[in-house]
């Protein structure tokens, strides 16, 4: 029997003190900083979220769809699973229920037959991105031919950001229409793209990507 449900939707701290003890040496920043990546990737949460990822992925490419996030939080016992899912032409409610109901067998099999995954009951919510989810792979870039993105763009001796319409993307880079005039980039020069809400196009905007808009990075910290 499943212990989890499926929900679709479209002390103090002491301070101290930085250096090298007496009679020891201090490790390079560099390796400290990988000693922490490689601490962060091995951890219980890590590692937990590596198993379900590698029961979910193929269940979710299996049924059609890409698998662009999964997510892992837990409040007390109780554990909740959010995966977000894609593929061209976008995301429907059936493929949502589909989805759900194809993953949570496969979580209740890999746990019935002895791989513990959740430590109590868990929730499952699968969804589609939002205009809010950064365009970082072609199939992103694909997927958005014809709206307005921001994107920042590197040179060999500075970076500029622009503002174009997406007119096509395929494996090598993407061409977008900036005030007329058509440039074409490859991904190695790209940071992430942003969709642009347009007020006179918000006919091609549903009200979940609304609900899930986040402000731009760059201008809360032009803001600043």
């Amino acid at each position: 029997m499943s212990r989890g449900r499926s929900a679709g939707r479209p002390g103090g701290a002491r301070a101290g003190r930085s250096g090298a003890a007496p009679g020891r040496s201090a490790a390079p920043r560099g390796e400290a900083a990988a000693r922490v990546r490689t601490n962060r990737a091995s951890s219980p949460e890590a590692v937990r979220r590596d198993r379900v990822r590698a029961i979910v992925e193929p269940v979710v490419v299996a049924a059609g769809y890409d698998l662009e996030d999964l997510a892992m939080s837990r409040a007390g016992r109780r554990h909740l699973l959010r995966l977000t899912i894609d593929a061209d032409g976008g995301i429907t409610l059936d493929a949502v229920a589909v989805v759900s109901r194809a993953v949570s067998a496969a979580l209740d099999a890999a746990e019935e037959s002895g791989g513990v995954l959740f430590d109590g009951e868990y929730s499952l919510e699968v969804g589609s991105p939002g205009v809010d989810r950064p365009l970082r792979l072609p199939r992103h870039w694909g997927r958005n031919v014809g709206r307005l993105v921001r994107v920042q763009v590197r040179a060999e001796d500075a970076e500029r950001r622009l503002t174009g319409r997406v007119v096509a993307a395929d494996d090598e880079g993407v061409c977008l229409d900036v005030d007329g005039d058509e440039q074409s980039f490859g991904y190695e020069r790209l940071g992430p793209g942003r969709v642009q809400i347009e007020f006179n196009r918000l006919d091609e905007v549903t009200d979940d990507d609304l609900d899930e808009i986040a402000p731009d990075e760059d201008e809360e910290s032009d803001q600043r």
